[in-house]
């Protein structure tokens, strides 16, 4: 009972006062830089950092690449300019300029994906988004994060990095406006195997769930699909058909057959504007 009084009391219970002198630390940090509450301050600080970064970004957009100055400049007029010349995007916010208003984005699926480490397993997850215009234009993104909602978010921008043009035709008669893909095509992906039929006008989509709005995002209105492999892994199903559908443009058909008359790529074209220093 004695020592009890006195660990109380504070003149045996060393335990009491290291406690003490724990909690002073922490109360320590805020009165000094050198302190942990210092180092908070700074943390806090860079959180700050960031927040103006994104604050910055929705004031106006900076272009890194030759690409983006053309396009902020009003050089390039449209995506097809930059499709003409296999110009490498590397930048959304290209996308944005020529589509922001005609883009939407729709988030296919969230899994979430795990790695074994020495403390137990380290839980991300993994968003696909299907971006397009609904004519003629559609892109795909796969991204894994900790937060699902920094995994959308980067999954959108991804998707519209990888934005390809769509070539429509016809079934039969060349009457109104392109309505289903001009030819058969395939796309693998896995074990996962598509294939795109053109279909009659007024046919629909023949498609499962998954493939269908990836179709109906790139302006296709008629199409049979036939596929096989394991296409309950969504994943490689959605990619397969995103594969199938860029190949429309892969294919040499007898109206491509007329000579090429190569012009000079933007970079050439503008070079005065590209030699000029930017002036921040």
């Amino acid at each position: 009972i004695q020592m009890a009084d006195s660990g109380a009391a504070g003149s045996r219970g060393g335990f009491g006062e290291r406690g003490g002198r724990g909690r002073g630390r922490g109360d320590r940090g805020d009165r000094g830089d050198r302190g942990r509450g210092g180092r908070g301050d700074r943390g806090r600080g860079r959180g700050r950092g960031r927040g103006r970064g994104r604050d910055g970004e929705e004031k106006g957009w900076v272009p890194c690449t030759k690409l983006g100055r053309l396009v902020q400049a009003g050089k390039i007029k449209s995506l097809e300019e930059i499709y003409l010349h296999s110009l490498q995007v590397k930048e959304f916010q290209i996308i944005d300029h020529f589509l922001e208003s005609k883009l939407k984005d729709e988030v296919m699926k969230i899994m979430p994906v795990q790695k074994q480490t020495r403390a137990g397993q380290r839980t991300r997850f993994k968003a696909f988004v299907a971006v397009g215009d609904f004519d003629g234009h559609v892109g795909l993104g796969v991204k894994t994060s900790m937060e699902v909602a920094t995994a959308i978010r980067s999954a959108i921008n991804l998707a519209k990095l990888s934005l390809i043009p769509i070539r429509r035709g016809y079934w039969g008669n060349k009457l109104g406006e392109p309505h289903t893909i001009p030819m058969k095509v395939t796309g693998k992906c896995g074990s996962v195997r598509i294939r795109l039929v053109p279909a009659p006008r007024g046919t629909g989509i023949v498609a499962a769930p998954t493939p269908k709005k990836l179709l109906q995002m790139a302006g296709i209105h008629d199409v049979y699909t036939s596929s096989c492999g394991q296409t309950a892994t969504l994943g490689n199903f959605i990619k397969a058909a995103f594969f199938a559908l860029g190949k429309t443009y892969g294919y040499l058909t007898p109206d491509l057959w007329k000579e090429t008359k190569f012009t000079p790529t933007p970079a050439q074209e503008h070079t005065d504007f590209l030699a000029k220093k930017l002036v921040k």
